[in-house]
């Protein structure tokens, strides 16, 4: 589990109101700034990186195959069912033991994993939108185990092809919903704009909580990292996990970038 942290009392209620309002500045400037950033253009972006296409070529080639083979049943209705309930679930695990791993040393070496490091990047500059997607290099070996795990652990060759086509979905709609969140693009459905406050929380207010990045309120509220943001203290970590660096960056509003 997560650390936590203790909601300040006295004094600190000013430094710990600083983050809340930095996020509603930061919402605040999207709906006057005069910059638009349409879908259409967070799109032409979006295509720019090599995870989406990464991903949409198993997506793609699992449709494909699966349309071919045929054979469905009951069961190509409920894998996608049981897939979509445990996604925020494994979307918090992923992200708090994986992410947010803490190098360990053993004897003379450190166990570190590419994913954990890149996160740690971008903790440090949510801004830079490179940092924002699945490195390419870590999802080679994420997509071959799932090959594995569609041919090995469904019974039929037929479920396992429905097993990846919901996995590149659910693929597809992270790296997007990850990215948007990171753009200027304005908030507008209030499901959205839920997701986007809440992951917004999770890098300027304290990274110990708020960990699902397409939903909000589900895994986080029954692991019990949904608290009420003003409850919680900023965290002088957030934009350096762990502390491992010297010094991190200015905290400051990302909007004056």
């Amino acid at each position: 589990m997560s650390e936590t942290t203790n909601a300040g009392t006295g004094g600190s209620g000013s430094i710990d109101a600083r983050a809340r309002r930095r996020v509603d500045a930061d919402e605040r400037r999207l709906r006057t700034s005069r910059r638009t950033v349409t879908l259409r253009s967070a799109f032409a972006e979006f295509v720019r990186h090599p995870s989406p296409w990464m991903i949409g070529a198993l997506l793609l080639g699992a449709v494909v195959a699966r349309v071919w083979i045929g054979g469905w049943g009951l069961a190509d209705l409920l894998v996608p069912v049981v897939m979509v309930a445990v996604f925020p679930l494994a979307e918090w695990l992923i992200h708090v033991f994986v992410l947010h791993w803490r190098p360990k040393r053993m004897g003379p070496v450190t166990l570190d994993t590419l994913l954990a490091r890149k996160h740690r990047e971008h903790h440090n500059d949510p801004r830079d939108i490179p940092l924002i997607f699945i490195p390419w290099r870590a999802l080679i070996p994420v997509l071959i185990v799932a090959l594995v795990v569609a041919l090995v652990v469904f019974r039929s060759v037929e479920r396992g092809l429905t097993f990846l086509v919901v996995l590149g979905l659910l693929g597809i709609v992270y790296e997007w919903t990850h990215y948007l969140i990171h753009t200027d693009y304005k908030p507008r459905s209030r499901f959205y704009r839920a997701t986007w406050r809440n992951h917004r929380f999770h890098h300027y207010r304290n990274e110990h909580y708020w960990f699902t990045v397409t939903t909000s309120g589900t895994a986080d509220r029954l692991l019990r990292t949904y608290p009420d943001p003003d409850s919680v203290d900023k965290s002088p970590t957030a934009k350096n996990l762990h502390a491992l660096t010297p010094s991190g960056p200015a905290d400051r509003d990302p909007s004056s970038r």
